[in-house]
């Protein structure tokens, strides 16, 4: 584990499980005091810090539902005070599905996954860039995924939400250039995780690599941009799928 950064920290939300939990531990391995954010699953975002505490990095649990217009500030805030030092970093991971087919889809469904996979990135990054403008450095890293990019019937609302997700990444990244931020997004394809359990057999074979991916492998590539050697990637979208968008 490298010397502790005592300059900024990280926030990664969504962070108790799969994807974001691999990104937690990957960013902590350089340095980065991380805040877990979980919404409910507090025993398994305890156990992220402890491994994260475990290698000799820092961390926090920090709960909150990202959808909550009030949560950000919360967040930042607990971070912040916890270790006494800007958020540098933010990864905007925190994400939910409920599929239907466009005919079928209720004005529900569709709210609740903008508000969590969208919405919340945007409000997150607004928060984000305050310390981040005066510090005149930070980063982002959006978690899209690649049914922005590829069609998958019954996902209208999370694609919507997931390339939404890129816009707002491709704006906001010219907007902050000069400022030396960079806003990035990773749009991963089919990743073991809890939420693509049931995918099945044929649908991974759609997959040039024949394989899904692993947390891990997303995780590297965030931590790739989070980290000093990016400093010229920003407005990028990196595709983690095995070829399934090519």
């Amino acid at each position: 584990m490298p010397e502790p950064r005592q300059d900024g920290c990280a926030l990664v939300t969504g962070a108790s499980r799969g994807i974001g939990a691999a990104i937690a531990k990957a960013i902590a391995r350089d340095g980065w005091a991380v805040g877990v954010n979980y919404h409910s699953d507090s025993a398994s975002a305890d156990a992220v810090v402890a491994a994260i505490e475990g290698e000799g990095g820092r961390a926090v649990a920090l709960a909150g539902d990202v959808a909550d217009a009030a949560v950000p500030d919360q967040l930042f805030g607990a971070l912040e005070a916890a270790f006494h030092c800007p958020v540098l970093v933010l990864v905007n991971n925190a994400g939910i599905s409920i599929d239907d087919l466009t005919p079928s889809l209720h004005d529900s469904d569709w709210d609740a996954v903008l508000a969590t996979n969208l919405t919340a990135a945007f409000r997150l990054t607004r928060r984000a860039l305050k310390p981040m403008l005066r510090a005149r450095r930070g980063r982002i890293v959006n978690i899209s995924s690649i049914v922005a990019l590829r069609a998958n019937p019954g996902q209208a609302n999370y694609a919507a939400a997931k390339a939404g997700l890129i816009a707002l990444t491709r704006t906001a990244a010219v907007e902050v250039a000069r400022r030396g931020i960079t806003i990035n997004a990773v749009a991963p394809g089919w990743i073991e995780t809890d939420m693509t359990a049931g995918v099945s057999t044929d649908l991974l074979s759609q997959v040039p690599a024949r394989r899904a991916g692993t947390p891990e492998e997303v995780a590297a590539c965030v931590r790739f941009l989070a980290s000093d050697q990016a400093s010229y990637v920003t407005g990028a979208v990196l595709t983690v799928d095995g070829g399934l968008s090519a």
